[in-house]
């Protein structure tokens, strides 16, 4: 019985690390043992989506506009009428000079 229990006890330990070997834990221990790496890599990551959220919200805008312009130049009565303000302004806000 003894036997049984400490086979299947080195059988969980083995399934354990192996699961620790999967999930990297030992590099993510050695992440938070060195703190000026990990903020560092924190810091460019906040970077990259900071700049990756802005970039595709201007692709987003950019084409939602260039189909709002689409739609205005098709002269539906209602609509296009409300696309045609709502570009003039979107324009009209670009041209603004802002204060630097």
């Amino acid at each position: 019985m003894k036997e049984k229990d400490e086979t299947n006890l080195k059988e969980h330990i083995e399934q354990l690390a192996l699961h620790l070997e999967r999930a990297q834990f030992a590099e993510y221990v050695q992440l938070l043992n060195r703190p000026r790496r990990l903020i560092t890599l924190n810091f460019v990551s906040g970077i990259a989506r900071g700049v990756g959220t802005g970039l595709g919200f201007t692709v987003i805008f950019a084409l939602l506009l260039m189909i709002l312009q689409e739609l205005a130049d098709q002269n539906l009565p209602i609509i296009g009428k409300f696309l045609a303000d709502i570009v003039r302004i979107v324009q009209a806000q670009l041209h603004t000079p802002t204060i630097p």
